[in-house]
């Protein structure tokens, strides 16, 4: 009878921490929420993320609080997933430059597989500018000096191995370009240095919009399936012969194991504040607009795109040394 007695209490130790999850699941949240984006202050990526979190706070009833992590190609805020609770109360970004980091950089956890994906929100309207006085006025114009000139022809961008970065790698080995890339921690310092002469071209989400509108950069070409509305002159990747689309999907992330019912609460939030007014104002600040993927989509999306991620970046040779 004792011996019995036992085995049931040790299984009733087992069944308590489930029964503390789904209690904790219940009264989520209960304290602010820390969502952690990979851009600094003052790029589209914080303004819109600042955006959508005001919305999901008043949904919630809790602070979601925005802190910038930039560098590492925007992979920051998902490595500190790997360290944070499973409890839902820290958030990351979750860049497109995730998916492409464990085949440049020898990490110890899984992009698929050690993260759990919440929903995906928008995505980025990319292009290349250069300074209004620039020689490049053109694209054809910007080909031409490159081949001229190999390797001195310089544009920035958000980060070594961010979408802007590989894209125009992309680009430049397609039509037998070498360019010199300088890597910068966001639009904020990027638009300072092509503004600066510090750089001749910068390749970027349009946070250079303002800069455009006030005559003191050009657009030389866009990256989507289609121009944008905000710049009808300038070209596609596609029109000039290049069979390149670039809109660089990202959406909210949380820990491994961060219990089912905080995930949905999660993303039913976050789901409804992309529908709000506010949130779709601020993306159309820069081209964006909402791009939703539901937790489940979004898991698949992270699996096929760390499979294409692999062979642009094998494509470009790239990849970290065995």
């Amino acid at each position: 009878m004792r011996r019995r007695q036992l085995v049931q209490l040790a299984g009733a130790t087992l069944v308590v921490p489930a029964f503390g999850l789904q209690a904790q699941a219940d009264t989520f949240p209960v304290k602010p929420i820390k969502l952690v984006i990979a851009f600094p202050a003052g790029g589209p990526t914080d303004i819109t993320m600042r955006a959508l979190a005001d919305n999901a706070s008043k949904i919630l009833g809790q602070p979601v609080v925005v802190e910038n992590k930039p560098g590492a190609g925007g992979t920051l805020p998902a490595q500190g997933l790997q360290s944070a609770p499973a409890d839902g109360y820290t958030l990351a970004q979750i860049p497109l430059g995730v998916f492409r980091l464990p085949y440049t950089t020898k990490i110890s956890w899984d992009p698929v597989k050690d993260i759990s994906y919440v929903l995906n929100v928008t995505g980025y309207a990319f292009g290349l500018v250069v300074p209004a006085d620039s020689q490049l006025r053109t694209w054809t114009h910007f080909v031409a000096w490159a081949k001229a000139n190999p390797g001195k022809l310089s544009y920035g961008s958000t980060g070594t191995l961010t979408s802007p970065h590989l894209t125009m790698e992309l680009v430049a080995q397609k039509l037998g370009l070498e360019l010199l890339h300088v890597p910068y921690k966001g639009s904020a310092d990027l638009m300072q240095a092509v503004l600066g002469g510090h750089v001749m071209a910068a390749s970027d989400s349009t946070g250079f919009a303002p800069q455009v509108e006030a005559g003191k950069l050009r657009v030389l070409n866009t990256w989507g399936a289609e121009r944008l509305a905000k710049f009808p002159d300038a070209p596609t990747l596609k029109e000039l012969g290049l069979d390149i689309v670039q809109n660089s999907p990202f959406g909210i992330g949380a820990p491994k194991g961060t219990p089912v019912a905080v995930v949905k609460r999660l993303h039913d939030a976050f789901k409804q504040a992309m529908e709000m007014d506010s949130y779709k104002t601020a993306l159309g600040r820069y081209d964006m607009v909402p791009m939703y993927m539901g937790t489940a989509q979004y898991g698949k999306f992270a699996e096929s795109t760390f499979a294409t991620e692999k062979a642009l970046v094998d494509k470009l040779g790239l990849a970290k040394a065995p």
